[in-house]
C-alpha cells in the first residue's frame, strides 16, 4: 500500500500512544505498533519487548489478515497467545483505519502471564490451611508444562517470579527438579533455560553443582 500523508501521520501519533502504553504498562505488557502498509517490515515500534522482536520485523498472521481484509474486527481483545519461549500471553490487538476504510496499523498488547500465574499460585498457598495436602506427581501434566508448573510453584514458595530466582535458589530448584525426575523429561534443561531466561551452560551449571554436593 503507498504511504500517504494520513497515514504518515497517523503513525506519528500512534507512536505516541504506543510510548505511553509501554511507559504506563510496564513491565509485564509488550506493547508492539504494526505498520500493515509495509507488512515486510512491519513493526514500528515495539515496548517492554517480551518476545524477542525487533522494529523492521514482518507482520503476523493477523496483521497480514488485517492487511488483506478490511471488513475484518477492529478490536480483537484478551485472546490466548505464547511468547517463542513458552511463556503464556494474553493479547489485544486494535486495528487502526484510514479515512477510507482500510487497515494503516495495528497497536498490539501482549500480557506475560507468568507472574501472575505465580502470584495466584502464591495467594492459594497462603490462603489454604491444609498445610499436609500436596500435588502428587502422577497428577501432573506431562513434559515441559509439568517443568514449567513446578518452577512456577517453586518460584511462588520462595515469594518471587521464575526470572528473578537467584542463584542458589535455582540450584534448590535443579535439585527439585531432579528428585521429582523432571529433570529426565526430553529437552529439560533448554525448557528450564528458557523459562528462567538464563543461558543453557548456567541450568547445565546449576545442575552439575547440585550433583557435586
Amino acid at each position: 500500500m503507498k504511504k500517504t500523508s494520513e497515514h504518515r501521520h497517523l503513525l506519528a501519533q500512534l507512536q505516541q500512544v504506543a510510548d505511553g502504553l509501554g511507559k504506563t504498562l510496564a513491565p509485564f505488557c509488550e506493547v508492539v505498533l504494526h505498520d500493515l502498509t509495509a507488512p515486510d517490515h512491519a513493526i514500528l515500534a515495539i515496548h517492554n519487548n517480551l518476545s524477542g522482536r525487533t522494529v523492521g520485523e514482518p507482520a503476523t498472521e493477523l496483521g497480514l489478515a488485517r492487511a488483506a481484509d478490511p471488513g475484518l474486527a477492529q478490536v480483537i481483545a484478551n485472546y490466548p497467545n505464547t511468547f517463542p519461549d513458552g511463556r503464556l500471553a494474553k493479547s489485544t490487538s486494535v486495528g487502526i483505519k484510514d479515512s477510507d476504510g482500510r487497515y494503516v496499523a495495528a497497536l498490539c498488547l501482549n500480557v506475560d502471564l507468568t507472574v501472575f500465574r505465580s502470584l495466584n499460585t502464591m495467594l492459594t498457598q497462603f490462603g489454604s490451611v491444609d498445610t499436609a495436602a500436596a500435588v502428587h506427581d502422577t497428577l501432573q501434566p506431562a513434559g515441559a508444562d509439568a517443568i514449567r508448573l513446578r518452577i512456577d510453584d517453586f518460584a511462588a514458595r520462595h515469594g518471587t517470579t521464575p526470572r528473578a530466582l537467584r542463584t542458589d535458589q535455582r540450584r534448590a530448584l535443579m535439585r527439585e527438579l531432579k528428585d521429582s525426575g523432571l529433570s529426565d523429561v526430553r529437552r529439560a534443561m533448554e525448557t528450564v533455560a528458557a523459562y528462567l531466561n538464563v543461558s543453557r551452560a548456567t541450568i547445565y551449571n546449576d545442575a552439575r553443582w547440585q550433583q557435586d554436593r
